[in-house]
């Protein structure tokens, strides 16, 4: 930990703790610990380690000694309940030589909680007024488990309920707020570029030069996904003009060597850039959509206010359908086959005059894993976007994984109608 005297900080270390059998047998996705790791982040509080436990004493206390080896703040979810299998608050009681006491205004805070619902307050809630005589203990508005303050040798020890809605409220408004007084923390800044159309290896090339000139205070981590990279940068330091200023040169000298990559920054995706674009322009959309199986028009309208420009869409998986409703010729799809760049264009031509839109997307393909052959393998792709005056084609080779096939098709075309509407209105 830095001194926290004449403008330096604090580097603190923290580590969380999760309790949960659930957590542990994939009953529950620990999206507990992602959020709180970014909240404390954005803060300037370093995560070391992310733990899953189960809800037993030996657990509890072999993680809560390992976590003081290396972390200032050990941070605790779970095991608060009302109910015997919930035990935290009692090995708390006995790690930190404490005793359970009444305290009124958590008392207080439970009966309110209960008379707003008209329901009626148990034993069993009002044993959650006990906390240990050693603890600050943090008022719960949201619930009835409070969570618990703790100091020792120089640590803080915090527990919270596991329900997210309640941990969030006492991480937002008590303990990010308390840790804040307390201590002088670094500036963490980060800029996220998000990219499209390259892969990671063949990114890394093109911008190595400009990686190994970054100022060491700024780190680069690469976070590729499914038809996606994206570019991560984090500056840490005490000025905050001055890791603003850097990390906007650092942006500005990555737009020169891959813009034609870049969509998007931070928290923005392809279907909510699309929506604004369209918004802007008065433009609607459409698809037909063969591999895909509607995904792209869930994306689409994953958006609010969508309905302003997304029309609709056919789900063409059959050639029968392609036939039928979008008037295919059958002698196209035996010449060429259903997987072709005649059936796309034609796909497309035809969603978007049938729902009359400006653009529209078609997509057809081999998902997998089966359906491939020598000259189309698995992972073979023709996307289309119809303009009113043109129709543009590419052919792609995605891979032999079925899932990663379809959301790469999606974001794919999603980023072609990006570039398309954003030519056809420069």
């Amino acid at each position: 930990m830095k001194s926290g005297n004449a403008g330096l900080f604090y580097n603190m270390q923290a580590e969380i703790i999760n309790i949960g059998d659930e957590l542990l047998i994939g009953q529950v996705i620990n999206t507990n610990a992602s959020w709180i790791a970014e909240q404390f982040n954005l803060a300037g509080i370093s995560i070391n380690r992310i733990t899953v436990i189960a809800d037993e004493k030996e657990s509890i206390i072999n993680a809560l000694n390992n976590a003081a080896l290396q972390a200032d703040i050990i941070l605790i979810t779970g095991g608060l309940g009302p109910t015997n299998d919930d035990i935290t608050k009692k090995v708390l009681c006995d790690y930190f030589d404490s005793k359970l006491i009444l305290n009124k205004d958590v008392l207080d805070d439970i009966q309110t909680y209960f008379h707003k619902r008209k329901f009626e307050v148990t034993s069993l809630n009002q044993q959650q007024a006990e906390v240990p005589d050693k603890c600050i203990p943090i008022r719960n508005y949201n619930g009835t488990a409070p969570g618990m303050w703790f100091e020792r040798n120089n640590k803080i020890y915090i527990s919270l309920p596991g329900v997210p809605f309640e941990m969030k409220a006492l991480i937002s408004d008590y303990v990010l707020p308390e840790i804040s007084k307390r201590f002088k923390l670094p500036v963490i800044i980060h800029k996220t570029i998000l990219t499209q159309g390259v892969g990671e290896s063949f990114l890394a090339d093109k911008i190595i030069n400009w990686e190994n000139n970054l100022p060491e205070f700024i780190k680069l981590a690469y976070l590729p996904t499914p038809g996606l990279v994206r570019l991560r940068l984090s500056a840490k330091g005490n000025d905050k003009n001055i890791l603003s200023k850097s990390i906007e040169d650092a942006l500005n000298s990555l737009q020169t060597l891959i813009s034609e990559y870049i969509y998007g920054y931070d928290e923005e995706t392809l279907e909510e850039i699309i929506g604004n674009l369209l918004n802007q322009k008065k433009l609607t959309i459409a698809t037909a959509e063969s591999c895909t199986g509607g995904y792209i028009a869930s994306r689409i309208t994953s958006v609010p206010g969508s309905s302003a420009y997304f029309k609709g869409s056919i789900v063409c998986y059959s050639n029968e359908i392609k036939i039928q409703e979008l008037n295919i010729p059958e002698q196209m799809i035996i010449n060429h086959g259903a997987v072709s760049c005649e059936v796309a264009e034609a796909m497309a031509q035809s969603i978007r005059r049938k729902f009359d839109t400006q653009y529209s997307i078609a997509v057809t393909g081999i998902a997998g894993p089966d359906g491939g052959t020598n000259e189309k393998p698995v992972g073979t792709v023709w996307i289309s976007i119809a303009t009113p005056s043109t129709i543009i084609s590419e052919k792609f080779f995605f891979g032999d994984n079925r899932e990663r096939n379809i959301q790469r098709t999606c974001i794919t075309a999603l980023n072609m109608l990006r570039k398309i509407i954003l030519k056809n209105n420069s």
